[in-house]
């Protein structure tokens, strides 16, 4: 069955595919090639709630900052810079 919690070869994947898919509706499952895990596979309730995790994240740009962000950004950047100088001089 599995070589150590939930891993198996491409090679084995191969061969076994039926108990491996079996394994991987219960929990995720690597596969492993050259000794690299390479890719999961997990079913599809796992993959719609993690997909659901990910819609949730957003980007924003310095405009849509929290001027408290904005200030402790601009105050990061000031400092780094003015040890930049120091360094050149």
């Amino acid at each position: 069955m599995p070589r150590s919690g939930g891993s198996y070869t491409t090679s084995d994947l191969s061969r076994k595919s039926g108990d491996i898919i079996a394994e991987a509706l219960r929990r995720p499952v690597t596969i492993t090639q050259r000794n690299k895990p390479r890719l999961v596979l997990l079913n599809i309730d796992d993959y719609e709630r993690l997909m659901r995790r990910s819609d949730a994240r957003s980007a924003g740009t310095i405009e849509t900052m929290p001027d408290s962000l904005f200030a402790d950004f601009e105050t990061a950047v000031e400092a780094y810079a003015a040890e930049d100088e120091g360094l050149k001089s």
